[in-house]
């Protein structure tokens, strides 16, 4: 299990030190950039920085990792989309340039994104088989693209692409997970919602696709102790790609009836009373005595971040303390051998920054900014001796170094940042 990840044996916490005075030598004043090229103690010397000079740091980190990711996803391919997905392919690409965007405020970053999303949406038009999802679908072509137009002021652009997403048709034999089913559907529906206003997709259509997951979870939740389940191939997943916590998530952006509420809190009560002993959870209930994984994708980090949403919908302490214990779990076993968000040290990396933003408990943010700054320091080498992964994907935004210029770009101002395609 162990060679899943490194060993973390950062100090459970560093005291930022004091900023040096205006008086300073020159050689003094460019200390940070000396740190940053990784001399001797260099992460332990990040740590201490005060956090003004490290966002800088992760701001410089994260422009740099765009642009790579740009000329390999892009300008290298000639801009010929192979995968128009947020997941693995171009679609990732202009996600990473839109956070750019937004902070940076650069508007050749939104230009781009939106020519790139363009090419997205001819790629996915034409293919054969075309999802339904944010993630891994046309309905992330379409929503971003909406999203994007908004920002550029160009209203026909706009009403194209929500022509497009109202022409998306779900059908009968659609799962109801996140990837690649009812669910990253919904999300799409969340994400335009949010960012054009509400009622862009009315709450009579998300309705009735919340009606028929509820149906279908409640058939197989009647078979056991919970009282929804799910499957996905024939596997009841809990995780957040594939199983109950990615569904309970989105579940809890749309307006429930009281009942439904009921069934998404019990749903998730049964999977803390059913979690391992070490606080991690099991990948499927056919796999209750693997205690292995500690990914977005299965395990402690994504479930974390789903019982951080209840706690912020239903109020319960439960779930906050449901979520510290997953968290506990990550800081132990989630310096991962990866570098992307959803089964890399990134994406563990937002267990720690949601519950900053939940609790403002400068404990949380200190770990974000150890696993942060431990891939700042250490991840180019480790991936370059042969140590880390960088992804089946590697430029991609859920697989490889685009997730860790997303995380980059979201340190840089913490209270605000949100698990890419996951969080609202």
């Amino acid at each position: 299990m162990a060679d899943r990840f490194f060993p973390n044996v950062m100090p459970d916490f560093v005291a930022e030190r004091q900023p040096p005075p205006q008086s300073t030598t020159l050689e003094q004043q460019q200390q940070p950039q000396t740190i940053a090229q990784g001399s001797e103690g260099s992460l332990l010397k990040l740590l201490s920085m005060p956090y003004a000079a490290l966002s800088e740091r992760f701001k410089r980190a994260a422009l740099d990792l765009k642009q790579t990711v740009v000329i390999e996803t892009w300008e290298i391919t000639r801009q010929r989309i192979q995968d128009f997905t947020l997941y693995s392919g171009a679609l990732g690409t202009a996600f990473v340039l839109f956070k750019s965007y937004q902070v940076t405020k650069n508007g050749n970053d939104l230009s781009l994104c939106s020519e790139i999303v363009k090419a997205c949406d001819s790629a996915s038009s034409h293919a054969r088989d075309v999802g339904v999802t944010f993630i891994c679908g046309r309905a992330g072509v379409c929503a971003l693209g909406a999203v994007v137009a908004k920002h550029l002021g160009d209203d026909q652009l706009l009403t194209y692409y929500l022509i497009q997403f109202k022409e998306i048709k779900l059908t009968k034999d659609l799962p109801d997970e996140l990837l690649y089913g009812r669910a990253g559907f919904l999300w799409a529906c969340s994400f335009l919602n949010k960012h054009i206003g509400t009622g862009t997709v009315p709450s009579t259509y998300t309705a009735a696709v919340v009606n028929e997951i509820i149906k279908n979870g409640r058939r197989l939740g009647a078979r056991g102790k919970s009282p929804l389940m799910f499957e996905w191939y024939g596997e009841r997943y809990w995780g957040t790609a594939h199983g109950l916590a990615g569904i309970m998530h989105v579940l809890m952006d749309l307006e429930l009836k009281p009942d439904e509420r009921e069934d998404v809190k019990g749903t998730l009560k049964y999977m803390i009373r059913n979690r391992f002993p070490s606080g991690n959870y099991p990948v499927s209930e056919a796999d209750k005595n693997r205690d292995v994984l500690v990914h977005w994708c299965h395990g402690a980090p994504g479930i974390a971040l789903t019982f951080i949403k209840a706690a912020e919908v239903f109020g319960d302490k439960e779930f906050l303390k449901a979520a510290i214990d997953a968290a506990e779990v990550v800081w132990n076993r989630g310096l991962l051998k990866r570098v992307g968000i959803c089964h890399g040290i990134s994406g563990n990396t937002y267990v720690f920054l949601s519950l900053y933003r939940l609790t403002g408990n400068i404990k949380f943010l200190y770990r974000a900014k150890a696993f942060s700054c431990f891939l700042i320091d250490r991840a180019h080498r480790l991936i370059s001796e042969g140590e880390m992964h960088g992804g089946d994907s590697p430029y991609s935004l859920f697989e490889g170094i685009g997730g860790m210029a997303y995380l980059f770009l979201d340190m840089i101002e913490p209270a605000y940042a949100r698990f890419p395609a996951y969080e609202l």
